[in-house]
């Protein structure tokens, strides 16, 4: 029985990855072996980059509201404490948005949430 050699599938696989791979620094972008390699870490460290990435705008958006409400008197903590106890659903991102672009409106929200 003839070696069966690699056909269409395994082309475009190969296609597919160095494709994935153009552009990485010597062999990692043009031989297969090492290019497989590269790109499979890439994609774990994108995978785990999207995840990060949510995390930071989190803490970013938990930043910016802590330092608006600061400048009201108040401290982060219990300005969410209060928009929870007077039944406020406004998001932190949204929060955050209003403590930058308008302070006025971000210290109507903070005086009418008090505990």
């Amino acid at each position: 029985m003839p070696r069966a050699k690699g056909g269409f599938k395994t082309h475009r696989r190969h296609k597919r990855i160095l494709k994935a791979a153009s552009g990485y620094f010597l062999g990692r972008g043009k031989l297969w072996r090492t290019a497989v390699i590269q790109v499979r870490r890439a994609w774990a460290a994108s995978f785990v980059g999207r995840k990060e990435r949510k995390r930071n705008f989190r803490a970013l958006w938990i930043q910016r509201i802590n330092a608006g409400a600061r400048q009201v008197g108040t401290t982060y903590s219990r300005l969410i404490h209060a928009l929870k106890v007077n039944n406020v659903e406004l998001d932190r991102k949204v929060l955050s948005e209003i403590a930058i672009s308008e302070p006025e409106v971000f210290e109507k929200i903070v005086s009418s949430t008090k505990v």
